[in-house]
């Protein structure tokens, strides 16, 4: 994909991210203005984006990621999308994945909609935009850019 192509997709992206800003937060959820948590806001904006979702999703316990002992999150994103070197390769529109600790699996996604800035889920709060400060930018554990859209 060219560089305009790139830029035009991650606007696209963004802007679609955008419109789920408000939904609640609801765990395993994918819908707009219902309810979503952040797996369900990435499975939302590729349904816009792409028509459908890639596979359908098993039903997951708040606590999956610390009971698998496997790095589930990472592991579909792989599958699913580009991944890139790091943080300074991130351009808005892409997939920042997240974990706690450095010996855990990833636990939270979020779309990058600046250079300071992401828009994600969490429990307890909306669909929301947050800063991209320090604590959360040491806790990105993969940076993800979504396949070219036809």
């Amino acid at each position: 994909m060219s560089a305009e192509n790139q830029k035009d997709q991650g606007e696209r992206i963004v802007a679609l991210a955008e419109t789920w800003i408000g939904t609640p937060y609801r765990h395993q959820g994918a819908l707009k203005q219902v309810g979503c948590d952040c797996i369900g806001l990435i499975r939302g904006v590729w349904r816009e984006l792409y028509g459908n979702e890639p596979a359908p999703l098993p039903a997951y316990a708040p606590d999956w990621a610390e009971r698998s002992g496997e790095d589930r999150l990472m592991q579909a994103a792989v599958k699913l999308c580009y991944p890139l070197e790091g943080i300074g390769e991130a351009r808005p529109g892409d997939i920042l994945l997240f974990r706690w600790r450095a010996d855990c699996a990833a636990k939270h996604a979020g779309i990058l909609s600046g250079p300071q800035h992401f828009i994600h889920a969490y429990e307890q709060c909306a669909v929301t935009r947050s800063a991209l400060v320090p604590a959360w930018q040491r806790r990105v554990a993969g940076v993800f850019r979504f396949p070219s859209a036809t």
